[in-house]
């Protein structure tokens, strides 16, 4: 398996936006067309594009989805979407529609039973994201953090039967700052399952720094503002983990 970036493409009001911290007032738009974003990193090579509702993770329910569909009905590139995803109608909205893969997050906290049941039905179309505030799972567009450890809930998860998480340390997310590869390995030991990175990309050689523990698990990486203010371009990304 090779080690995959997923560029990222966060949606609000329809935009394409970039939080610090997942602070929704710490807010800058990138771009007006979630679509044509899509289009341009697909134009670049990217295999898989990663996008996110924030809207809908805030509220609890699908606001910006017709643009998640848009790109996985019309561009060739595989699609993996998070937020607002509550139930297993979500779910089936998404994956009916051609979208590869749905990323659960609020729910692994507050259903977990649902979460897993799910994973029996459609499989490694699940992945479950964990987002991490010292440790400890963040739910609900990051506005709560939960009394459960990021690694423990992983352990359970993976025991039911999930193959893939996607780890997001929110101190790092947006900050460029550096990701935080120890929480990562640690989550993929742990589970012993395929953990992608997300939060903290500042550089090419931080990319070579999670590839380095593509071995024990960590999968790939999720590339956001990186890419937005220029630090690489997407196909620069690309051809570094293809070294």
């Amino acid at each position: 398996m090779s080690f995959t970036i997923y560029p990222a493409i966060d949606m609000r009001g329809g935009k394409c936006v970039r939080l610090l911290q997942g602070d929704y007032d710490k807010e800058t738009v990138y771009g007006d067309s979630p679509f044509e974003m899509a289009k341009k990193f697909v134009d670049q090579g990217a295999a898989w594009i990663h996008m996110v509702d924030l809207d809908g993770a805030k509220d609890g329910m699908r606001i910006n989805d017709r643009y998640v569909l848009e790109a996985a009905q019309k561009l060739p590139a595989k699609v993996q979407v998070g937020g607002g995803i509550r139930s297993e109608r979500d779910v089936i909205h998404y994956l009916e529609n051609g979208v590869d893969r749905v990323i659960i997050g609020s729910m692994a906290v507050s259903n977990p039973d649902l979460v897993l049941e799910l994973v029996r039905t459609y499989g490694s179309k699940i992945a479950v994201g964990l987002d991490a505030k010292d440790g400890y799972v963040a739910v609900h567009g990051w506005l709560e953090t939960s009394q459960i450890k990021a690694v423990e809930l992983g352990k359970r998860l993976a025991e039911g039967g999930v193959e893939t998480f996607i780890f997001t340390d929110i101190a790092t997310d947006g900050m460029l700052s550096g990701p935080n590869i120890e929480a990562a390995v640690e989550l993929a030991k742990a589970t012993g399952k395929q953990v992608i990175a997300s939060g903290g990309v500042r550089s090419l050689s931080d990319l070579q720094a999670l590839k380095a523990y593509e071995n024990e698990g960590v999968s790939g990486a999720i590339v956001g503002k990186a890419i937005y203010t220029g630090q690489f371009s997407l196909r620069e990304a690309l051809e570094e983990v293809e070294r």
